[in-house]
């Protein structure tokens, strides 16, 4: 068995299905879903006082990292020709996201950081409704999926 040493290599397997599987739309809602739990993650290392532990330095900045490459990887899979007005309010979006979170790795400052987070659950949601939609069942080329780990 491949995963017979990795205690979630089971999951990891059901995962990797469930993403090869899923339709464009689908995709999106992992995406996003993936955001807003690292960024949940990273602000729970965050006190009062916008300090971090020393020991959870490390954490924070890894959470913070996941989350600014699921956002690049929403970047690059924008088709501003064909999108229009949607994907160009979406790129400015995710640039502002990405300063944001570029600028948290000094200030830790919790408060932008839930802007971030409750626009991105925004997003999500509404990607939620967009791909249980049926005009968006087939599963997308090989070529079209992201790269980008969500689980880690």
């Amino acid at each position: 068995m491949a995963y017979a040493n990795n205690p979630y290599g089971g999951y990891n397997a059901y995962h990797e299905i469930g993403v090869k599987t899923a339709s464009q739309g689908k995709l999106v809602v992992m995406l996003y879903e993936g955001a807003v739990q690292h960024l949940e993650k990273a602000m729970a290392l965050i006190d009062d006082g916008n300090k971090i532990s020393a020991g959870k330095i490390e954490s924070y900045g890894n959470h913070i990292q996941k989350v600014q490459d699921i956002i690049t990887e929403l970047q690059v899979s924008l088709d501003l020709e064909k999108g229009g007005e949607i994907a160009r309010n979406l790129m400015s979006l995710y640039v502002y996201f990405n300063k944001i979170l570029l600028d948290s790795t000094l200030t830790h400052d919790k408060k932008s950081l839930t802007d971030v987070h409750r626009m991105l659950a925004e997003l999500r949601d509404s990607w939620v409704t967009a791909a249980s939609s049926t005009a968006n069942t087939e599963a997308p080329a090989p070529q079209d999926r992201p790269s980008v780990n969500i689980t880690g």
